[in-house]
């Protein structure tokens, strides 16, 4: 019987390197779908009917009733480290693998995109390229901006990514770093390079925040109201790791009142988003469209990693970086 492989809504699997592509055929059938972002469900177990391994990107919604409608799928590799569109609970009792990219694979992109956009925001780089090509040069003076060095860095989330900004923005430019991260011990943070803080210590203190937490219902919205009240007015923003993670009408709040003296973004919650959005609306905000694991190096060893565990999968073997472990034999 063939293998029937289906890329699932990836802007990037397979389009860069070839040879991705040429190996999965090797192995059977390679279809590429482009669904609605919002796609879940029974629709989606119809669409994919007869795909027993699919390649995934952060959309479409793998839910409880997706799992429960569609035939046997023996893998869903997500080209990616998150996974919150998969119901891995339903996953799991449905026999299927989901694997995800190891996070060091995309380490360095992120950061180094976290860091590319604090510095953008904090010297008005956007605006600036604006003034230019306006042709309005002479009012450079009016562009005003920070200098990095000696600010106090919180980050919140301190793991392979997180520890990887505050490296850089420790080192690199002498600032003072903290970090909150409640999956890890204050010893492993320290470890790490910051002083552990409460992310109540971390919001007062704080010239500079970097997100780069998960999303789960602990960190859904971790900033809201009750948060940006807290911090000090003129603070600096940077998310590369979920939209979800701020609470879109308390940030324009911030912004309208300055508290947020500027924002980097690579992911918003609800992108796609289009020009209408009201965060464009402001010279202090800078938002990439989810960008930040797009450089050769990075998508490089996100393909070799997908097409591996598939691989092994049709190899009967076990696929590598597997979240539901249980199913491990």
């Amino acid at each position: 019987m063939t293998i029937k492989i289906a890329i699932v809504n990836s802007s990037s699997f397979g389009k860069y390197f070839p040879s991705h592509m040429d190996r999965l055929k090797k192995l059977g059938e390679v279809d590429r779908f482009e669904f609605s972002k919002d796609i879940r469900g029974k629709e989606l177990a119809e669409k994919l009917m007869g795909y027993s391994i699919i390649i995934a990107s952060v959309t479409a919604q793998y839910d409880r009733e997706f799992f429960e409608k569609k035939d046997k799928t023996l893998l869903i590799a997500r080209h990616g480290i998150g996974y919150n569109n998969i119901d891995i609970e339903a996953a799991t009792e449905k026999g299927t693998f989901v694997t995800i990219v190891d996070a060091i694979v995309e380490r360095e992109a992120v950061a180094e995109n976290a860091i590319a956009l604090l510095t953008s925001v904090i010297r008005q780089v956007g605006l600036a390229w604006r003034k230019v090509r306006e042709g309005k040069w002479e009012e450079r003076a009016k562009l005003i901006g920070y200098e990095i060095k000696g600010k106090t860095v919180g980050i919140i989330g301190f793991g392979n990514i997180g520890s990887r900004v505050g490296e850089i923005l420790k080192y690199g430019f002498n600032t003072k770093l903290i970090a909150y991260d409640p999956y890890l011990s204050s010893e492993e943070i320290i470890k790490r390079g910051a002083e552990p803080v409460s992310l109540e210590e971390l919001l007062k203190n704080s010239d500079i925040i970097s997100l780069n937490a998960f999303v789960d219902e602990n960190s859904y919205h971790i900033l809201s109201d009750k948060e940006f009240s807290l911090m000090k007015k003129g603070v600096f923003i940077v998310n590369t790791a979920r939209g979800e993670l701020i609470d879109e009408k308390s940030l324009i709040k911030a912004l309208d009142e300055g508290i947020v003296a500027g924002l980097g973004i690579d992911v918003v919650e609800g992108e796609p988003i289009d020009q209408h959005h009201p965060l464009l609306a402001y010279k202090n905000v800078i938002i990439t469209p989810h960008i930040s694991a797009y450089t050769y190096e990075c998508l490089s060893g996100m393909g070799d990693k997908v097409v591996s565990d598939v691989e092994k999968v049709v190899k009967g073997e076990n696929p590598d970086n597997v979240v539901n472990k249980e199913l491990l034999k």
